[in-house]
């Protein structure tokens, strides 16, 4: 059984940080991509980052250049380091998961709020 949870969530500043984690129960994990979703209230769930097998990433415009997707293979993790944050990243931030370039892959975590307010 397939279990995503995710860890870091909080409050920060606008212009502060956070670095989320994902710790994934999965066999091979090195195998699948790795994805970040975020969900603001009232709007649609978007895809923010991705991470593939070979470590290639793909990132949403909103977040070029603030945020960095990552993973350690050894700890079956994927981490999401934000910078930079703006009030319009507050959401509840979803790990995903799946083999292949087809998104959503089909194992989600839980979720954990990320909220930048003053």
């Amino acid at each position: 059984q397939v279990q995503l949870v995710e860890s870091g969530g909080g409050l920060v500043q606008p212009g502060g940080s956070l670095r989320l984690s994902c710790a994934a129960s999965i066999s091979r994990f090195s195998i699948y991509a790795m994805n970040w979703y975020r969900q603001a209230p009232g709007k649609q769930r978007e895809l923010v980052a991705r991470i593939f097998s070979g470590n290639i990433t793909k990132y949403a415009d909103s977040v070029k250049g603030r945020f960095t997707i990552s993973r350690d293979n050894t700890k079956n993790t994927v981490y999401l380091q934000m910078n930079t944050l703006k009030p319009e990243d507050t959401a509840v931030y979803y790990c995903n998961a799946g083999i292949g370039a087809l998104v959503p892959g089909p194992y989600w975590g839980q979720g954990t709020q990320v909220t930048v307010s003053s």
